[in-house]
């Protein structure tokens, strides 16, 4: 594996909410080289830390802080909101972090949402999966599909969610400040990839079939990720995850994988090694940061329309410096060729998250905006 050495002050999607500011559709701004550039798609927005693209292009977004589900229509520009997610914490790194449509969409017009919330005053609070049911555009029949309890960190909450090729969902959870949750396979979910069913049914949330665990976890030994995706190509789960004051990393998710975060982790050691020492049999990551970035989002190019010197590498972010980079992989697509390349500096100086539209394009939001990426 490629354990390149090539930042981190803690993870700084404590997403400052920013001042709403009026919508705007469709600017560009310019980019760091001459390949790319980010193509503004709509700005003015609450904490968009969550957003996905519908078959038919609309994309929908979360407002971290609210709870709120909006619908852009790029076509017109209209903007309108879907649903309003009720007992949404933002504080610190909580809030409405994840969405993600039917993989049957619209066949089956069912909306998931990963979100920190209280289902009552008096509930505890909890790290949530959420369905919500389209009827005309509008949401309606929240219901829990998987709950986990939240300490009083309000750091590490994890977020993303993703339709796997295998037609389940993928749920990523932070540990919630307390590397120790990251090792705990009993029935703590924090810390871990989790892979459920999606199928549109009363089994939605369930632990898959052929998990390793025999429940929802897929993976474990995850410290605070906010980015993950499906190679096309090979079908294999890439994840960035973010470390402490060091090793920021890209690994290869496997089945049953310990990615070695946990109690016995420490900085200034052999890294790796020290950031992924805990519990059985860890693996190392197949790139790292050795001083962190605050690294975010993951895409791969597949057809994205960036031109065939972009092709088929993958693309991720941080929030630090917000410079989007992209690193080619190996023949087997198993691990990376090379170190990564800056292909852009964000222009609102932060990358939040990353998705992959159903016709190809990338997108990235930052915390009021979200981009598209397109040859200059």
């Amino acid at each position: 594996m490629a354990r390149t050495r090539i930042v981190h002050r803690g993870l700084a999607l404590a997403l400052a909410v920013c001042t709403l500011s009026p919508i705007v559709v469709g600017l560009s701004a310019p980019a760091a080289t001459g390949a790319v550039r980010a193509h503004r798609v709509i700005s003015g927005l609450n904490g968009p830390a969550g957003f996905t693209v519908s078959p038919s292009g609309k994309i929908w977004f979360l407002e971290r802080g609210t709870g709120r589900v909006k619908i852009l229509n790029p076509k017109t520009g209209g903007v309108h909101r879907f649903f309003h997610i009720p007992g949404v914490d933002g504080s610190g790194e909580r809030g409405a972090l994840g969405i993600a449509l039917n993989r049957d969409w619209p066949n089956r017009k069912l909306v998931y949402v990963y979100v920190t919330r209280r289902a009552s005053s008096t509930a505890p609070l909890e790290n949530q999966l959420v369905r919500i049911r389209d009827r005309n555009g509008r949401g309606t029949a929240l219901r829990v599909l998987m709950r986990s309890r939240v300490g009083s960190a309000t750091n590490h909450n994890g977020g993303r969610i993703l339709n796997g090729p295998d037609g389940k969902l993928y749920v990523v959870i932070g540990e919630n400040a307390d590397p120790a949750n990251s090792q705990d396979l009993s029935n703590n979910l924090r810390g871990k990839i989790l892979r459920v069913k999606a199928a549109g049914n009363r089994a939605d949330g369930l632990a898959a079939n052929n998990n390793p665990f025999g429940n929802r976890v897929w993976a474990y030994g995850i410290r605070n990720s906010f980015g993950f995706t499906f190679d096309p190509r090979s079908g294999r789960l890439w994840e960035t995850d973010n470390g402490p004051e060091c090793n920021d990393e890209l690994n290869v998710i496997v089945r049953g994988g310990n990615f070695g975060w946990g109690p016995d982790e420490t900085c200034g050691g052999a890294a790796p090694d020290d950031t992924n020492n805990s519990g059985p049999a860890p693996r190392l990551p197949v790139f790292f940061f050795p001083s962190t970035i605050g690294i975010t989002g993951a895409a791969f190019c597949e057809s994205c329309g960036l031109g065939t010197a972009n092709e088929r590498k993958l693309f991720f972010g941080d929030v630090n410096d917000g410079l989007l980079r992209s690193v080619s992989l190996n023949v087997a697509r198993d691990d990376v060729a090379g170190s990564p390349a800056t292909v852009l500096s964000a222009p609102g100086g932060a990358i939040y998250s990353m998705e992959v539209a159903p016709s190809g394009r990338i997108y990235f939001s930052d915390s009021s905006a979200i981009y598209r990426l397109a040859r200059t």
